[in-house]
């Protein structure tokens, strides 16, 4: 049942980009909010379906995936010597940053915690 309605929704966003083009009613706040609500229950569904014995390598990606964020972030950060109003390109660089720092940082507590509960209590 769980899979069906994944494919299904996999089958609606495809098939929304081709209505899309054919028609030009359809505001694109409304295109852009229907694949967000789509992607929302698609991860939802595949991240409750994950088994125990896989977050440990998931979130070892996730940690990977929050240290290119920083490499981004401190590229927006630097970004704004060439463009006038530049604090705001520094401010959020800055926030960036910080709060893929965190997600690291976390990430890695949990993932030391994932692992101390396989070890035996005589380690």
């Amino acid at each position: 049942m769980r899979k069906a309605l994944i494919l299904g929704a996999m089958a609606g966003a495809m098939a929304l980009p081709a209505y899309a083009a054919e028609t030009s009613t359809i505001s694109p706040t409304v295109y852009l909010a229907a694949i967000f609500a789509m992607a929302c229950f698609v991860g939802y569904y595949v991240v409750w379906s994950v088994t125990p014995a896989l977050h440990t390598p998931l979130m070892a990606v996730t940690n990977a995936i929050s240290s290119v964020i920083i490499v981004g972030a401190i590229v927006a950060a630097t970004a704004s010597g060439a463009v006038e109003g530049g604090w705001i390109a520094k401010a959020l660089g800055g926030v960036g940053v910080a709060l893929a720092s965190v997600n690291i940082f976390g990430g890695f507590l949990v993932t030391q915690r994932m692992l101390a509960m396989y070890k035996k209590k005589g380690d």
